[in-house]
């Protein structure tokens, strides 16, 4: 594991609320703007019981378990799992490259699709958009109009579920929100535009 804290949600419909956020060590994935390549490697092995006490201590309702990439750690689904039997309200943020069908239902899945901007459009794994339903997110973090495009596109495919809430997120520095909010306007899209409350609130600090 790389850091348990406790700050505001910056993303998802959760903005907001108060959080103790987990983020797990490690990902197979490396995208062009990723904030969290801390990530990528070190941390330290703990115990469940110690991240359930750890977590205990900071007083919130809502956990977010987070990475890197938190399914690449095979001890995720039963934190997760460990987390909803604790009582709390739990979501997963995930690259949406790895199998999700093992999550615990209980668990809201914020699944990131990337677009070509990120690098890693090839790993998105697509029979995941099956296995989502109303309670999960689907969030796409665009770079520019060719990713805004795509995105749009894959709004309109047959598979992609139409009960699942849609966020869209501009990459921060690098595609300014007004431009993307036109956009959006303009296509009608059916989605929620996104901004990350964290770094509004303390630039691109790690942990608040």
């Amino acid at each position: 594991m790389t850091e348990i804290f406790y700050s505001l949600q910056g993303e998802t419909s959760r903005v907001g609320l108060p959080t103790v956020f987990i983020r797990l060590s490690g990902c197979p994935l490396r995208c062009a703007w990723c904030d969290t390549s801390y990530s990528f490697s070190g941390g330290e092995t703990w115990q469940l019981a110690d991240i359930l006490d750890k977590t205990a201590g900071f007083g919130a309702q809502y956990v977010t378990v987070t990475g890197g990439e938190p399914l690449a750690q095979a001890n995720c689904l039963p934190l997760l799992t460990a987390l909803c039997d604790s009582g709390y309200d739990v979501s997963l943020e995930t690259s949406g490259a790895l199998d999700i069908s093992g999550v615990d239902s209980r668990v809201s899945r914020i699944v990131d699709i990337k677009p070509p901007g990120s690098g890693e459009v090839d790993r998105v794994r697509w029979e995941n958009l099956s296995l989502l339903n109303r309670s999960d997110e689907i969030k796409f973090v665009l770079a520019d109009r060719e990713d805004y495009d795509w995105a749009f596109a894959v709004m309109q495919r047959d598979d992609f579920p139409k009960d699942v809430p849609v966020l869209f997120s501009p990459v921060h520095g690098m595609l300014e929100p007004s431009m993307l909010a036109d956009w959006m306007l303009k296509d009608r899209v059916p989605a929620r535009l996104q901004l990350q409350l964290h770094k509004i609130l303390w630039g691109d600090e790690r942990a608040r």
